[in-house]
């Protein structure tokens, strides 16, 4: 393998740095139908803090019968004690995850909403409107224990069942969201319909509605090959946070159409490319995504990944 780099040829009106939020451990990882064995989970994102990344999301405080896969997390949690100059979101669904996090020392941790109804109701199995209503206390007690808070907002572009989804609409669901207290939002992509014309109506709307640019992450996911496209969108918007998954793992399980998120290794390599600085050392996250894929039996899906670690 080499440690290749791409030309750096930096383009205007773009942001001199770029937080990635890794997001393998739990968004990728957590469609595998196979279990992965805790110690593989936990030397996985040992290996993705030694590559540089500084957020990593460790797991998901659900409850197993929902995501199997992630029904290690009080196993988990504690083996990241180390990682002391990293930060370690967890997902929590409702209070009694928040307890579950909060009893382990978690300092930050994200609630995932909807823009659409059906996927609300698929994935939480309430409407849009009570899975609010069942964040505001988590969020409310998170702040109050001084945890950081992220929401995530699905569906933002295009919902399996509904189709596209309205920019009013997602709009709306963002600004509702945040403001129940978040300090973060992700907008999500989680079927990967989206396109750039689409992202920049959508960040328009959701700052125009009162949510802070620097409160603004983005989530795409690739299916349809728009994930770097709209994440130039939305860099060329001002956003510096950016969702990625080590590899190109992941997928949505209450989603069918949902594949792979945006691999971390192609997101590095076009940031590269344009200057913008992210901390990330792109041969070590190459050689950590080469070693999972090892451990999952199966090639990785990023382009960047197979390039470089098949050249001499």
């Amino acid at each position: 393998m080499t440690d290749g780099l791409p030309m750096r040829v930096p383009a205007p009106n773009l942001p001199a740095r770029v937080r990635i939020h890794e997001v393998g451990p739990r968004d990728g990882l957590q469609n595998e139908k196979t279990v992965v064995p805790t110690g593989v989970k936990a030397e996985f994102i040992h290996r993705l803090a030694a590559a540089g990344l500084r957020t990593v999301e460790a797991t998901s405080f659900v409850h197993p019968r929902w995501v199997p896969q992630l029904a290690d997390a009080e196993d988990l949690f504690p083996r990241l004690a180390g990682l002391t100059d990293t930060a370690l979101p967890v997902l929590v669904p409702n209070e009694k995850g928040l307890e579950r996090a909060l009893a382990l020392g978690a300092r930050r941790i994200a609630v995932f909403g909807s823009a659409t109804e059906t996927f609300a109701k698929r994935n939480l199995n309430r409407t849009v409107d009570e899975s609010l209503a069942m964040f505001a206390p988590v969020v409310s007690r998170a702040r109050a224990e001084g945890v950081h808070v992220r929401g995530y907002l699905s569906m933002c572009f295009g919902d399996p069942w509904e189709g596209p989804v309205p920019v009013d609409q997602a709009v709306e669901a963002a600004r509702r969201l945040y403001g129940l207290g978040c300090d973060e939002l992700s907008l999500g992509d989680t079927i990967g319909t989206g396109t750039p014309g689409q992202v920049r109506a959508l960040l328009t709307g959701v700052t125009g509605a009162g949510v802070p640019l620097s409160a603004l992450g983005v989530h795409f996911h690739d299916t349809y090959g728009q994930a770097l496209a709209n994440t130039l969108a939305a860099l060329e918007c001002g956003v510096t946070t950016v969702d990625a998954s080590a590899g190109g793992l992941g997928g949505c399980p209450y989603a069918r159409s949902a594949t792979g998120n945006l691999a971390t290794e192609d997101l590095v390599w076009m940031l590269d490319g344009l200057g913008i600085e992210t901390g990330v050392d792109l041969g070590g996250l190459i050689a950590t995504s080469v070693w999972l894929a090892g451990r999952l039996g199966r090639p990785s899906p990023s382009r960047t990944v197979r390039a470089l670690s098949h050249k001499e």
